[in-house]
């Protein structure tokens, strides 16, 4: 695997990276005046203190020293675990945090509150029931249901297509 991490050091950092770049044999090379191509198996070998702050294949490194002396949480962690204070348009309001739903196909959903509605609302029509028989503009010739006999066969088909493309597969030889 011929796949190298750029890595292009902190500029505080980039001559202490170097001797350990040049202290591999065989070295490691440079890709650009200050970027460094390095092998993945010798990446994973890499001081921590040397890659913070340094940008790796353009994006910029996460070191847990840094999380650490900043008090950010890794990656990935859930950083809601209680109650959340929220007082952007109005006074500060306790949400509590409650488990994720998720949508089932078909199921109902639940119905909204009062309060979510402003005091202007006005409740939307009930939709109008669809007659029968108003669904397509397709003549009953040309559309769903209208059965395409094959020749050959007892076999019945929705579509001229369907029945043409039967006819070339299954009926090659008459």
């Amino acid at each position: 695997m011929n796949e190298m991490i750029h890595v292009r050091p902190a500029v505080e950092r980039r001559r202490d990276f170097a001797r350990w770049a040049t202290g591999h044999t065989p070295k490691l090379r440079t890709v650009s005046p200050d970027t460094f191509a390095v092998p993945p198996r010798l990446f994973t070998d890499a001081p921590e203190n040397l890659l913070i702050g340094a940008i790796v294949d353009g994006h910029r490194y996460r070191s847990p020293l840094e999380d650490e002396a900043n008090n950010a949480p890794p990656p990935g962690a859930v950083h809601l675990t209680g109650p959340v204070l929220v007082g952007e348009t109005g006074p500060e309001t306790v949400v509590p945090l409650v488990a994720e739903r998720t949508a089932v196909p078909g199921d109902v959903l639940p119905p909204a509150p009062e309060s979510a509605y402003g005091p202007d609302s006005v409740p939307l029509p009930e939709p109008e029931p669809e007659l029968a028989g108003t669904a397509g503009d397709v003549a009953p010739s040309e559309g769903e249901g209208a059965p395409f006999a094959c020749d050959g066969c007892p076999r019945t088909f929705t579509t001229a297509r369907g029945r043409d493309t039967h006819r070339r597969q299954a009926h090659a030889e008459d």
